[in-house]
């Protein structure tokens, strides 16, 4: 997720390109709110080489973050972030959505938000929440707000910045300093990785410098997080309870920021100063990569087969752009 002050310079989308939007919709012709993968179906290669390039969607924005796909409407939720602002240095979000192929809408004005997440019941999306230092869900039907992780040990968090969400309720997500702001430092110096479930908050691991995306493999087993600070992504297995276990490297990428997964496993990587996202086998093994601008984000899954891998990214002249590319297997979840 995102690992830096912006630049000076403030980038905005069109009047045009974003309006108010309602209340969420019935799901939109082609969609399903079926579960992407197959049980037991076998998959062929993730992609059609070992380069690919991502295609803009729409440029225009001022640093996005975070896309998730909400498959029951048939739409991307995402954030964009702007510069910081006030005494505390606070950088204000704004929650957009998109419906395939050109719709883009304003959400949620005042999200807080980076990462997001669709929970398992597909009711709520869970957001990262740097604006007041939590983990928030915000109700798809009325986008009225609550309250997921407020603090560990009393402490406030840093500034939550990505998450993921399992079949069984239990949530993990990342706590660098990126978003922290003026704001005092709670946690001690340390950037942790937490787990929730339930309004209790558990930690995952404390020793990660400025941790940042985070996602789930498809059987919820492990955990995958990559550290930007070490330029390294780390595995950990998961128990039945939700709590994690042995810790081991899974890959070396520069500057790890978010990430995804696929049907059969595959892990799609985003370097932010490459600009690219890197698939893994689930075994670490390297598969390829899909380019989009100089520097990017995050990337996720979506479109009416799954098959769609958007890409937020930088654009050329200067902001940030959707980018989207079709590959060959879908996501989970997507």
């Amino acid at each position: 997720m995102a690992r830096r002050t912006l630049h000076r310079r403030k980038w905005t989308v069109t009047a045009a390109a974003i309006a108010l939007a309602g209340a969420a919709g019935p799901a939109a012709a082609g969609t399903t709110a079926d579960a992407p993968c197959t049980p037991g179906a076998t998959y062929g290669s993730p992609l059609p080489g070992p380069s690919v390039t991502a295609q803009l969607v729409r440029g225009g924005f001022t640093f996005l973050e975070g896309p998730t796909w909400d498959r029951r409407t048939g739409t991307l939720l995402l954030s964009d972030m702007r510069n910081p602002t006030g005494p505390q240095g606070v950088q204000p979000s704004t929650m957009l959505r998109y419906t395939p192929p050109a719709t883009f809408e304003t959400f949620i004005a005042d999200a807080g938000s980076n990462g997001l997440a669709i929970s398992a019941d597909g009711t709520r999306v869970l957001a990262a929440t740097h604006d007041n230092r939590t983990v928030s869900a915000y109700r798809l039907s009325d986008r009225s707000r609550t309250t997921v992780a407020a603090g560990y040990l009393g402490r406030a968090f840093n500034s939550p910045n990505d998450l993921t969400t399992g079949q069984d309720g239990t949530t993990y997500f990342t706590d660098p300093s990126y978003q922290r702001g003026n704001r005092a430092d709670e946690q001690g110096g340390r950037t942790s990785v937490f787990r929730v479930r339930d309004g209790v908050v558990g930690l995952v691991d404390d020793t990660l410098p400025q941790p940042n995306g985070v996602v789930l493999s498809p059987d919820g087993k492990t955990l995958y997080v990559g550290a930007t600070g070490a330029d390294v992504i780390m595995k950990y297995t998961v128990n039945a309870d939700g709590s994690t276990g042995n810790r081991t490297v899974f890959a070396n990428i520069r500057t790890p920021d978010g990430a995804t997964v696929d049907c059969a496993g595959n892990v799609y990587w985003v370097s932010n100063g490459e600009g690219l996202v890197h698939v893994f086998s689930p075994s670490g093994a390297p598969l390829g990569t899909v380019s989009a601008g100089r520097t990017s984000t995050n990337a996720a899954f979506g479109g009416p087969d799954g098959r769609t891998l958007y890409v937020t990214s930088s654009v050329s002249g200067g902001g940030y752009g959707l980018y989207q590319v079709h590959l060959g297997v879908p996501g989970h979840p997507y």
